[in-house]
């Protein structure tokens, strides 16, 4: 069995590289360990739309939930604010069908998907599955944070999502709390889906994500769980290399999810463009240099968003409670209008910069950082 492409993992990454390549006349076939494409579904399921139409989707009305409104942002000692989202229209989507219809593009084009295959290893021009060997001239590692899990566990941090049924989701109000002492280094999250419906979620470093769900969701009130999904996230931003020797990583096996949030579908969702755009000029050339526009092509588009957001994590895992409440006392009306009205959902670093309290005063994150803040400021 040949194939010029053999792409690992069923993501949203992975599916558009497939995409790309099959657009471009070459043989791709995707296989996926799991019984079907979009499972498990453990994304918070947040993308603007403008991020969905640069990948090449227009939701169909069974993909799009609804449009955010607004997001809650909460101290630990219960202070918040509210930032109106209408402007940066960012859609709830259902991670799930999205996936399937990127599946459905990718068919369409020519290119064959296998569930229920795993990918064992890749040894020279043959690749080692559940279901027999496969030859190719290009493996692509798609198989999300699974593959980074044995190579660094510092950007690790444990997680879990349920999808619950309350009177307090609120259609179109995202909620997240911040809590150094119960979420270190990350927060807890309330997406909702519909009213009564949405994801609740919590992720930290060195967490029992189990414990720390069931608590923050005893405390909201009643409820109903209807799904439960424990994976690990990762935050330490994109790998060192993109590309080696034929074997090209994507998605967030290569780290490109975002480092504050972890959401990942429009930056992992252009990893599988740009990969798949280069694999195919490869194809075509046969130089292994256009490979490696993928990785530099990919790092013009989010490199310096990624560095800031790195270093607000930085900061993020080195303040306690008592600073995050202080840091909230110093945000004004005006900077949650100018993050209402101006920022990006895709690129929010500068909305991290007005957050930690604009540019006059950062003399807690200087503290912290010292000389490398002014990266962030830059």
């Amino acid at each position: 069995m040949y194939y010029d492409v053999v792409i690992a993992g069923g993501s949203i990454a992975g599916l558009l590289c497939a995409r790309e390549v099959a657009n471009n006349g070459h043989s791709v076939i995707v296989i996926e360990e799991d019984s079907e494409i979009g499972t498990p579904e453990h994304c918070g399921g947040l993308v603007s739309i403008s991020g969905l139409e640069n990948l090449g989707v227009i939701p169909q009305r069974k993909t799009l939930e609804h449009i955010i409104e607004s997001a809650e942002i909460f101290a630990p000692g219960g202070k918040s604010f509210e930032i109106n989202s209408a402007k940066q229209k960012v859609a709830a989507i259902r991670r799930r069908e999205l996936d399937k219809q990127i599946a459905h593009q990718a068919q369409k084009n020519g290119a064959e998907i296998r569930v229920r295959t795993s990918f064992n290893e890749a040894i020279g021009d043959k690749v080692k599955t559940s279901e027999g060997n496969i030859k190719c001239k290009i493996v692509v590692d798609a198989r999300g944070v699974s593959s980074l899990i044995h190579k660094d566990r510092f950007g690790i941090l444990s997680s879990a999502q349920y999808e619950v049924y309350s009177d307090w989701i609120k259609k179109g109000k995202v909620e997240v709390y911040f809590d150094q002492e119960k979420y270190p280094g990350f927060f807890a999250w309330i997406i909702p889906s519909a009213e009564g419906m949405g994801k609740v979620g919590v992720a930290g470093k060195g967490i029992n994500a189990s414990q720390a769900i069931e608590k923050f969701l005893s405390a909201r009130g009643n409820y109903s769980v209807i799904r439960k999904i424990f994976a690990p996230i990762w935050v330490k931003g994109p790998i060192e290399q993109f590309v080696s020797n034929k074997i090209v990583t994507i998605g967030d096996a290569a780290g490109q999810s975002k480092p504050t949030t972890a959401g990942g579908i429009y930056s992992c969702g252009m990893g599988g463009i740009l990969s798949g755009r280069a694999i195919s000029k490869f194809l075509d050339s046969e130089k292994l240099s256009v490979l490696e526009e993928y990785q530099k092509n990919w790092k013009e588009k989010f490199g310096k968003e990624f560095e800031k957001q790195l270093l607000a994590r930085k900061i993020l895992e080195r303040i306690d409670n008592k600073t995050i409440d202080k840091l909230f006392e110093t945000i004004t009306p005006q900077i949650v209008k100018d993050i209402s009205e101006k920022d990006d959902f895709d690129f929010h670093a500068g909305s991290l910069v007005k957050l930690l309290g604009l540019r006059k005063s950062l003399k807690v994150a200087q503290t912290i950082l010292g000389g490398e803040i002014k990266n962030i400021l830059s």
